[in-house]
């Protein structure tokens, strides 16, 4: 997974920075992302795209790289800023955020399918991204951790919601409470259902659907 960031250094780059976000397809709770630049050629055993990472080994993995990335930054946007300009501009929000909030400015940027229009700087969208670059996965893993004990902590305010276990995602018990108790503060009101639940009855699944 490190073969683009030693193509980019045999190219002449040095602060190779990968960033990406999480939470987008939630009903409730922020976006987040992570921005991460890793030193020599990124090698950092157990990496790989978040979703494919138990809870518990990215726990580990997140130390990690904390630990030996040169720098780590996250941005956050919340949830009622995604209302107002909706969640594909507050996840580029969000990164931009990341890589703004690093101690080193990168020289370029390596991002999953997108790009931040609003940076300027060199910018490599991958597809699939969090598969093919340990930076990407990197960053994916930091903001997944990060994100999961935001929603921690939002479940002790909110506990009939379950945040601890779907993680804001719509499973099956989640749009039950939502049809039981309406949305709370951190819910996403502009997407669809979260303030008509009974409209949509049925429609949530047991898995919660993509962790992205």
């Amino acid at each position: 997974m490190s073969l683009v960031e030693r193509r980019l250094h045999e190219a002449g780059f040095r602060s190779i920075a990968g960033t990406d976000e999480v939470g987008r397809g939630c009903l409730a709770g922020p976006v987040v992302a992570a921005c991460v630049i890793l030193d020599g050629d990124g090698t950092i055993v157990g990496v790989n795209d978040s979703k494919q990472i138990s809870h518990l080994d990215r726990l580990e993995v997140c130390r990690s790289i904390m630990s030996r990335a040169r720098a780590v930054a996250v941005g956050i946007v919340e949830p009622r800023i995604i209302d107002t300009i909706n969640i594909l501009q507050a996840s580029k929000q969000a990164m931009y955020d990341a890589v703004e909030n690093l101690p080193v400015r990168p020289d370029v940027l390596l991002l999953d399918a997108v790009l931040v229009e609003s940076l300027e700087m060199p910018q490599i969208p991958l597809i699939r991204g969090d598969q093919r670059s340990v930076s990407i996965a990197a960053a994916s893993i930091v903001a997944k951790v990060y994100r999961d004990l935001l929603m921690e902590s939002y479940h002790v305010r909110y506990p009939v919601y379950d945040f601890v276990n779907n993680r804001g995602y719509g499973t099956e018990s989640h749009w039950a409470a939502l049809r039981t108790y309406g949305p709370s503060p951190i819910h996403r009101r502009s997407f669809e259902g979260v303030t008509e639940p009974m409209l949509l009855f049925g429609r949530g699944t047991k898995d919660g659907g993509s962790e992205r």
